[in-house]
This record gives structure tokens, sequence and C-alpha cells, in this order.
């Protein structure tokens, strides 16, 4: 405790001294999310990265959200802490796949998740979060095909909630909440049977059908914030809790299992943002010719109310 006392001092001076702000997903460490300026999901990051002032962004979170936040703000400096902290699901698309399904899909609108490569970006036609996935679905008109990339979860659930038959998935998914299954959520409802499943659309859809509340995990904090339920089940990454447990004392929160950890997520600690300040390395940046590419997809996601 010592130590993690004594870094979070140092990084708050040197975050000082480097005009930067801290940006931590809800899946990090405790003491990441502590010491970050603002925590958030990915959709929330997104903006924060847009509209921060600060000269040096550090992005406690995966590559490919430190990718968006170099797209959107080009004249800042974007750091990584943890440089091979990646994401497997957008490993399972890239841009070379993508033309290729696109050739096969004349009209068809691309609608890229944002755990995608800046690459794939400039290749989409607009993004999404899981927190918007189906206002976007929803914004693209009715007779235009969609192709959705590359998480199948996501892209089904969205289908189903905007009442589009025309929606195509690639075939991608969470290593993470894709583990999660039924009888693991069957398990922790008789072991907590007046808890309120609350489950991110990345599950598989035989789990979603489960959640009373099916949210990104902004939509999550908010619900349990609001609700007057006081017990819930919660099938995501596990790093949330903390934020549950700090928002909403007196209420108790039951991961639907102990599996759900994203090693990529963890893989950021206080040492490493530390160093980071120190080094102002390692960094992430964007060619532009993709930059400018990415950015329309991005954009036109920020657009969608």
């Amino acid at each position: 405790m010592e130590k993690i006392k004594r870094l979070s001092e140092e990084i708050n001076q040197l975050k000082e001294q480097k005009k930067a702000i801290i940006l931590s997903h809800v899946y990090q460490r405790p003491e990441i999310q502590e010491i970050a300026d603002f925590v958030g999901d990915s959709l929330e990051l997104s903006r924060r990265a847009a509209e921060t002032d600060a000269e040096v962004i550090v992005f406690c979170g995966v590559h490919f959200m430190a990718e968006s936040a170099a797209i959107l703000s080009p004249d800042k400096i974007v750091l990584l802490p943890e440089k091979n902290a990646g994401c497997p699901m957008a490993d399972m698309v890239d841009a070379e796949s993508l033309r290729a399904r696109k050739n096969q899909m004349p009209g068809a609108v691309v609608v890229c998740y944002v755990n995608t490569s800046a690459e794939v970006k400039a290749e989409s036609d607009i993004a999404c979060t899981s927190a918007n996935a189906v206002r976007v679905v929803e914004s693209i008109p009715r007779d235009r095909p969609i192709l959705f990339i590359p998480d199948k979860n996501l892209g089904v659930y969205a289908a189903k909630k905007a009442g589009r038959e025309n929606l195509n998935v690639w075939q991608g998914f969470c290593n993470t909440h894709d583990k999660l299954t039924v009888t693991d959520v069957q398990k922790a409802r008789e072991e907590h049977p007046r808890a309120v499943i609350m489950a991110h659309p990345e599950c598989r859809p035989e789990v979603v059908a489960m959640a009373e509340v099916v949210a990104s995990t902004s939509g999550m904090l908010k619900f349990a914030g609001e609700s007057g339920d006081k017990e819930f089940i919660i099938c995501t990454e596990l790093g949330i809790l903390h934020q549950f447990e700090k928002r909403c004392p007196g209420k108790k929160f039951y991961p639907a299992s102990n599996k759900l950890v994203c090693p990529n997520m963890k893989a950021t600690t206080l040492d490493k943002v530390h160093q980071a300040l120190i080094n102002m390395e390692p960094r992430v940046t964007v060619p532009e010719d993709i930059r400018v590419r990415a950015l329309k997809s991005l954009e036109r996601m920020l657009a969608v109310k």
C-alpha cells in the first residue's frame, strides 16, 4: 500500500508538470482507476480524449483505445503505458480481409465496433461502442445492408434491438465475455436469487437473454446507481466492481464468474504509468492518411445522439 501511495503521488506531480490527463477504462486495476482524471467506457473516453485541452493523454486501456485518442487528437502526445496491451477481438479483423468482404457486399454500410485497429476504422463507414451500437444501427437507412465488425455477439444484439434483418456479422468475439456460459449465470442466480442480472452485450446471446438489464459498462453503472434494487449479478469484466462499490455504497455486486478477467486490461500498472510520464513513451501514433479516413468513422459515431 505504501508503494501505491508513493507512486500515485509521484504520478500526480508528473501529470501536472507534463500537462497530462490520465484516462482509465473501468476494467483497469483499482489503483489505476484511482489515479485517473476520468474513468469510463470506450465511448466516454473517446469523447473525453476529443475534448481535453491537455497536451498529453495517458491512456490506461488497450491499444485500439489509445489509437482512437490519437485519431481524435493528432496534436497531442498519446501514451499507452503498456505497449503490448492489445485486444484479441480487434485482431480478428484486418483491413485486407475487410476490403475483400466489402467487395462481396457492394452497397453495404460497414459498422465497426471501436474495438478495431485504425486501419480497419479507415475502411469503415461508421464506428460504434457497446453504449451506442443500437442507435448507430438505427441511424442507417433501412434499405441498406449492414456489415457489423468484428463482434458477432454485439452485432446480433444490435440487430435484434434495432429490428434489422439485413445485418451481417463478422465472426469475431471478446475472449473474456465469450467465456461466460448459461451454467455460470444459473449458478450465480442460485447463490443470489434476489439479485438483478446485468449483462454486457459482448456476452453470448443465450447469456444476454438471461439478463434483466443489458447495457454497456456506463449503462450498468447508471442503472445500478438509480435502481431501487440492492443486489446485482454482473456479467462483464471484474474491473468494473471497483466503480460499482465506489459509486453505489450499500449495494452488493456479485461477479457472474471469477474467470471474467481481461489480461490485457490488467497489464497496465502504476509503475508503467509512472515510467510513461517520465519517458514520454510508449507513444501511439497513426499515419496521417489512415488517421483522416478513420476520423470520419469516429466523427459519424460521435454525431449519433
